[in-house]
């Protein structure tokens, strides 16, 4: 399944989860569009959940009379409020093995917001097997971790390699700590923003860590053995057992 429906001839980024990163991010990419810092380009929000209450503390974009709403639906809504030129569309539905390839074959460039290592994979595995940038960003408690995986590598797999097996920390066990989903919203928006203008990144991850305050850039490099991108790789098409790992119940 393609997902090339809109009209739009400009280029598209594609945002996987509209949670508790996909908020400051869709808010510092629609403030540089406003402000004219980057070219126009589509912006469409991969999403099935809705509002809720307890998570309105991290999701900065959504207030109380949004609660119970589709979350892509708003979320592209105040993206638009903040920057009425900036075109948006909305896929109320979740980003799996099924459609991840046509979703990722259909961007310039997709950027997981999700809350999940599943999810996380997958999108590692259909942006490559597209041959499109992705920028992931994640958030645990204090830390928040942001890449950016071009086609030609390093990929995610280089770095985080596959699944654990068993359960992994995630926003239901370890926690989330909302100023810190801000920092790895801003982090991956930068980087979204670099690889619109055609440029490289000067480094390709970054830490953050809270209860410091510190920010860590560094490069990491291809892996040998990576099973996605290396050259004896054995990933060629996005097989629905390989992303069976647990996942929380929404996009944070």
């Amino acid at each position: 399944m393609v997902y090339s429906d809109s009209v739009s001839s400009l280029p598209r980024v594609l945002l996987i989860g509209a949670g508790g990163i996909g908020n400051p991010f869709v808010l510092t990419l629609a403030r540089a569009v406003r402000a004219g810092e980057t070219s126009k380009f589509e912006l469409m929000i991969v999403d099935d959940d809705r509002v809720e209450l307890e998570n309105l503390h991290r999701q900065v974009l959504f207030t109380d009379a949004d609660i119970g709403s589709p979350k892509a639906l708003t979320l592209a809504r105040r993206a638009r409020e903040i920057a009425p030129e900036l075109e948006t569309s909305t896929e109320l539905t979740r980003f799996l093995p099924d459609s991840a390839l046509g979703f990722a074959s259909s961007a310039t460039l997709i950027v997981d917001a999700s809350d999940n290592f599943a999810t996380r994979f997958l999108a590692a595995d259909a942006c490559f097997l597209a041959q499109r940038p992705l920028v992931s960003a994640a958030s645990v408690r204090w830390v928040a971790t942001v890449l950016a995986s071009l086609p030609a590598g390093p990929c995610y797999r280089c770095l985080f390699e596959d699944l654990l097996e068993g359960p992994a920390p995630d926003c239901s066990t370890a926690g989330i700590v909302g100023p810190v989903c801000g920092v790895a919203g801003a982090l991956a928006a930068e980087l979204a923003l670099q690889l619109l203008a055609g440029q490289t990144p000067s480094h390709n991850l970054f830490s953050f860590d809270g209860r410091s305050d510190t920010l860590r850039t560094r490069s990491f490099k291809p892996r040998a053995g990576c099973e996605l991108c290396g050259s004896a790789a054995s990933i060629r098409e996005l097989e629905t057992d390989r992303y069976a790992g647990q996942a929380c119940g929404e996009y944070e």
